[in-house]
């Protein structure tokens, strides 16, 4: 399956401009955790919600994604010239030692083993000394319960293009293996504080307990946070 056909439609498509919408807690979040000057690659730009986040904070930004379209958009868009670059997690166009956080969200789950080992390689090769490696991934997903059929070919895939599962032990030991060290490494779920009303607040307070238990009803992500400890 060619999941760049995928990702392509989602991230470019008008028909599928607000696909993204419920991922801004997820974003407002993860640009909480990064400093203004610091510089941070983001690996996945979507439609670049979390790019112009963390630009607004001050925060010198550089992308990654194989969408030719996707990054000429974002580079136009917040003019990141050739901040925004068009390749892929296992052999990034970045040099050594380049910058103080990379994040990866709702990304290591569409690699495959062949692939995944290299781009946490990447990662840390990018990385400065103490550097932040941040990310998400859903929580111990169970792949087949979003397993389809292609009614045309007859191939079977999974809806989003997901062929990894992650618990926090999984993550824990990859992370570990490829030399960072633990910072953070928990399930919980990122709901919309935003929407008004004493319904709205109790659902979002119903969703973040429940996704601090990882109960699937939340739609738990597992948040991680591993620092470059190589010299």
């Amino acid at each position: 399956m060619e999941q760049s056909k995928i990702w392509d439609h989602f991230q470019n498509h008008e028909s599928t401009a607000a696909a993204f919408d419920n991922a801004r807690p997820r974003y407002a979040y993860l640009a909480k955790q990064i400093k203004s000057q610091m510089t941070a690659l983001n690996i996945g730009v979507g439609r670049g919600a979390l790019e112009a986040m963390l630009i607004e904070k001050g925060v010198m930004v550089s992308c990654l994604d194989p969408s030719e379209k996707s990054i000429a958009q974002i580079a136009e868009r917040h003019g990141l010239g050739e901040r925004a670059r068009v390749g892929f997690s296992q052999s990034m166009p970045f040099p050594d030692r380049h910058f103080d956080v990379v994040i990866m969200s709702e990304v290591l789950e569409h690699l495959s083993d062949e692939i995944l080992a290299p781009t946490l390689d990447e990662v840390l090769r990018v990385l400065k000394t103490d550097g932040r490696f941040i990310g998400t991934v859903p929580a111990n997903e169970v792949l087949q319960d979003n397993q389809a059929i292609c009614p045309h070919c007859g191939e079977d895939f999974h809806r989003w293009g997901h062929v990894q599962s992650f618990s926090s032990e999984r993550m824990g030991r990859l992370l570990s293996a490829h030399g960072f060290s633990i910072i953070r490494n928990d399930v919980r779920a990122f709901p919309d504080w935003r929407r008004r009303g004493i319904a709205s607040f109790a659902k979002s307070l119903v969703r973040h307990v429940l996704g601090r238990f990882g109960s699937p009803i939340a739609s738990p992500n597992l948040y991680f946070e591993g620092r470059r400890v190589q010299t």
